[in-house]
């Protein structure tokens, strides 16, 4: 079994390009995999233990991944991917999940921004200035190289600075121009797309008339977009199991997953009028099919630590 650390992961240097494929890759093949529902364990309200199993038959690979939170912990979340073969049942690897989650996630909200926003975007409003707005900027550079880009950067402490000095590293830095907003209104009004990653938020931060005609809210994070349900022409998401307990779930204009799209079952966007909604909460699937890909490349240059777990090879008795 191979042993792969967050530094180890962070040496390998993986292409953001590479990230937005494997994202997609998956969700063209979400109806030939095995996903049972997250199961979540929470022994008190800041505590909780997430448990996200998923089988990729045309792949060879089964997995599970865990999340922790502990608020006193820095960083508060972390988490673990294990991954098996899948046709004898062996354990291949015990991947740390914290890189793959980050960019998984960014990847996704990137990947609905290119499939979901309307012609010719330019204006990008973004709340919420941690780690899941970088790698989806980040993939988003990538993927539109050539692209002219405003960021309107919601001002929080000193993180939209460091922000405007993170994409001047990027190689299309020329193509992004960086705004600093006051409000939440000014971050949202007047912008094609806007990228909410914001932990949490007591109640909605935008009446609707704040949301332009034609707009593309992606939030990361669900919170604060509730008036959105009701309001948008389209809502969707990466699975129903992850909406269907919202509050609104009933009352969606219409609904449907991003894989419909992607198969043909249903149309995304249809006109530069529409304003649409799209809750990607993680997949199982991704962060399996990450662990397996970033353990292929690991292994073909040496990363890792091996351990033999010295399991039994034949029947044993206590």
């Amino acid at each position: 079994m191979k042993i792969l650390s967050h530094k180890d992961i962070m040496s390998l240097n993986i292409d953001p390009l590479k990230c937005y494929q494997w994202v997609e890759h998956m969700l063209h093949e979400k109806d030939k995999v095995i996903l049972p529902a997250k199961t979540s364990i929470k022994p008190t309200e800041e505590i909780f233990y997430n448990v996200m199993p998923s089988i990729l038959p045309e792949h060879n690979s089964a997995g599970l991944k865990v999340v922790t939170r502990y608020p006193s912990r820095v960083p508060s979340l972390d988490s673990q991917i294990m991954i098996f073969d899948y046709n004898n049942g062996k354990i291949n690897a015990l991947i740390d999940g914290n890189y793959i989650t980050t960019m998984r996630t960014g990847a996704a909200a990137a990947h609905s921004i290119k499939l979901l926003a309307k012609e010719e975007f330019e204006k990008i409003g973004v709340i919420g200035l941690g780690n899941q707005a970088r790698a989806t900027v980040k993939v988003l550079s990538t993927i539109f190289q050539d692209k002219r880009i405003k960021l309107k950067l919601f001002k929080y402490k000193d993180q939209h600075k460091a922000f405007e000095e993170y994409v001047k590293n990027f190689p299309n830095a020329d193509n992004i121009i960086v705004e600093f907003c006051d409000t939440y209104k000014d971050t949202i009004k007047g912008s094609d797309v806007i990228i909410s990653s914001a932990t949490y938020f007591a109640n909605d931060i935008c009446d609707n008339n704040c949301f332009d005609e034609g707009c593309l809210v992606v939030p990361i994070h669900t919170r604060g977009f509730m008036n959105c349900d009701l309001a948008f022409n389209k809502v969707f998401a990466d699975d129903t199991d992850h909406v269907k307990g919202f509050k609104y779930f009933g009352k969606f204009k219409s609904f449907a997953e991003i894989s419909d799209i992607l198969s043909g079952k249903v149309k995304g966007r249809e006109n530069n009028k529409e304003r649409i909604l799209v809750y990607n909460i993680g997949l199982s699937i991704h962060d399996v099919y990450f662990a397996e890909q970033i353990y292929g490349i690991a292994t073909e240059r040496g990363i890792g630590t091996e351990i033999d777990l010295y399991s039994p090879t034949d029947k044993f008795w206590i």
